[in-house]
């Protein structure tokens, strides 16, 4: 599909800074942009061994820098040689459970990392829109089971969160600075749970799934009654390049949610669905009952949020934004995904470029 076929995207042009672009979403991103017609530069740690950039093998794909986004020098280089038109701030320790090991990193690079990415930003001539992800786990989070809007309370009671919370303050501050001394727009993003071929993430159920499957182990399952909202990778990273490419139309400074259009699937209706999509046979096992035995200190420490939805109101509002994939779609890509590539053998690349590419056929080029 031309670019231009795409309404939301038109105002987009290169070189697009992707911060994290060997993690996770950022290869997604990286592949999906190239196959936009859009040219972007990459700026992140070195990627980890199983990690889809190295399943992809995009060393040198496109121009690229491995180093820590603390590490301002560095940075402020590779923006000045490179000059690149927007940032899509990815870069993160994302991962709650790491958090309470690493509570002080964690904030040091999702806070002060943050900070550092714009305060380069604004020094750079050439950069005018700015899209920073945090997580649909911002959210003060009582468990009513109600869909968050982006005007809710924000409040993270583990260091995960609670440091994508400072995230969005930072994000806040250097709103102000720009509407007092101007500089690049810039806008929050938040998705729920993103799903998709090639994530190897510790403690995700998916990867978890994969992991078990390829050693012939049960998968151990957290919280069968939780839900969460569930999501292609593809479909939020659609919403971020909207919500730039609305930036450089409009100038807007606001915060934008991403997740599925009906309520979020449990862990136990996701793992059914996963199952459904797979060849052989996927045995589970629960840890709900070790965690009931737990002390009560421990229990919480260890205790993620129960019910966690999204609402998207705004982004179909304002952007014309919606999933393109359902939840059970995104499951049955994902699931499908890992088959083709670590049962058939097919290469990683071809199986990554076809979802993307069924993706894009999807979209409506009449979107506003």
């Amino acid at each position: 599909m031309n670019l231009s076929q795409i309404t939301p995207l038109r105002a987009l042009s290169g070189p697009i800074l992707i911060t994290g672009h060997t993690g996770f979403k950022g290869t997604w991103l990286t592949i999906l942009l190239e196959k936009l017609g859009i040219e972007s530069i990459g700026y992140s740690l070195s990627p980890e061994s199983d990690s889809l950039y190295q399943r992809l093998n995009l060393i040198n794909r496109i121009p690229e820098f491995f180093g820590d986004i603390r590490d301002q020098r560095s940075l402020s280089k590779f923006i000045s040689m490179h000059k690149p038109s927007a940032v899509i701030h990815l870069a993160a320790q994302p991962l709650v459970l790491n958090s309470y090991k690493e509570p002080l990193e964690t904030f040091d690079v999702n806070v002060l990392g943050t900070a550092k990415v714009l305060e380069e930003s604004f020094r750079s001539a050439s950069i005018n829109a700015i899209v920073v992800v945090t997580t649909d786990k911002v959210y003060e989070n009582l468990n009513l089971g109600r869909r968050f809007i982006e005007s809710d309370s924000l409040h993270g009671k583990d260091p995960y969160s609670a440091s994508k919370v400072g995230t969005e303050s930072v994000v806040a501050a250097w709103q102000q600075i720009q509407k007092t001394s101007g500089g690049p727009a810039i806008c929050s993003v938040r998705a729920g749970n993103v799903i998709g071929g090639g994530d190897f993430a510790e403690n995700r159920l998916f990867p978890d799934i994969i992991r078990a499957q390829m050693r012939q182990h049960k998968v151990v399952i957290r919280n069968s009654s939780s839900t969460r909202p569930w999501q292609h990778v593809l479909d939020p990273l659609m919403g971020y390049l909207m919500v730039l490419s609305k930036i450089k139309t409009s100038g807007i400074q606001e915060s934008f949610n991403f997740g599925p259009s009906e309520a979020s699937l449990s862990v136990g209706e996701a793992i059914a669905l996963a199952s459904s999509n797979w060849p052989s046979e996927i045995m589970f096992t629960t840890s709900d009952q070790q965690e009931k035995n737990m002390e009560p200190n421990q229990q919480e420490k260890n205790m993620e949020s129960k019910f966690l939805d999204l609402s998207s109101k705004k982004a179909l509002q304002n952007l014309g934004w919606s999933p393109t994939w359902s939840q059970s779609q995104s499951i049955a890509k994902t699931m499908k995904w890992w088959e083709r590539v670590i049962l058939l053998d097919q290469d990683s690349n071809f199986a990554t470029e076809q979802d993307i590419n069924e993706f894009l056929a999807l979209l409506r080029p009449e979107s506003p």
